[in-house]
């Protein structure tokens, strides 16, 4: 009976033993279900996370071409803002007109001042270049150039086209000057001159034959005609005309003159 018993309890003991195995066997396998869903949690919470950061970089990276563009848009804007107002110009729109000129007209008088150095001469050739705007506003084509670039071309060239007819109008007024400035009279300089030369033409008169100095003296200091010489002398007409030829022509070469 003993050995029954004894039987008995190691049966039981075996069965307690191997139940108890098999419960922490089971503790052992729920746990490493347990592990592998913190495991499969913690994947999917990464590749939440990744998506995320992707999703951010990817806003970020679309967020600057947008700043930029904006950028670009502010820099054109004056550009195109100009073009804009000239081109409502361009059909008559006076409104326009008055935005254009306050938009642009110190920095067009700065730039005729700049090339003048006369700010009433600056303010009036402003003036002029605004009004051939408005009237030449048409011939602006938008695909050959800025609006900008097309009116401070049109400034630059009036202001030139104005200094040269400035310095063109200077340089009239003095060659005027000049020719209208009065010589200054010296009698005595002038009788002295005279003096001189009235000796000179004696010698060169004492120096022709007599019947020439008769006729060039006659003609040229009596005040007669060549016909009256003839007359008084008893000469013929056309003696008395080779004695003033021959008479004149050896009166030059004895005063050195060039006929």
């Amino acid at each position: 009976m003993q050995g029954d018993g004894a039987a008995h309890e190691a049966t039981l003991g075996d069965s307690s033993s191997a139940s108890g195995a098999a419960s922490r066997a089971g503790s052992e396998v729920e746990s490493g279900a347990e592990s592998e869903v913190e495991v499969e949690s913690e994947v999917e919470f990464g590749a939440g996370s990744a998506s995320g950061a992707g999703s951010t970089s990817r806003a970020a990276s679309a967020s600057v071409p947008a700043q930029h563009h904006g950028e670009a848009d502010t820099v054109a804007g004056p550009a195109a803002k100009l073009t804009a107002l000239l081109t409502r110009v361009q059909a008559g729109d006076q409104g326009a007109f008055t935005e254009l000129y306050d938009e642009l007209g110190s920095r067009v008088m700065g730039l005729v001042q700049h090339i003048l150095r006369d700010h009433a001469q600056s303010e009036e050739v402003t003036q002029e270049i605004f009004l051939e705007i408005w009237q030449q506003a048409r011939s602006f084509e938008q695909e050959r150039g800025s609006a900008m670039a097309w009116i401070m071309t049109r400034a630059h060239r009036r202001a030139v086209d104005r200094v040269r007819s400035s310095e063109s109008t200077r340089t009239r007024d003095e060659r005027i000057g000049i020719r209208d400035t009065p010589v200054d009279y010296d009698p005595v300089s002038e009788q002295a001159e005279l003096h001189v030369e009235h000796a000179r033409v004696q010698r060169a008169l004492e120096n022709i034959s007599p019947p020439q100095r008769e006729a060039v003296v006659l003609a040229y200091y009596a005040g007669y005609s060549q016909t009256e010489i003839a007359a008084h002398l008893s000469v013929p007409l056309g003696t008395i005309k080779t004695r003033i030829r021959d008479g004149m022509t050896r009166l030059r070469q004895e005063l050195g003159v060039t006929s």
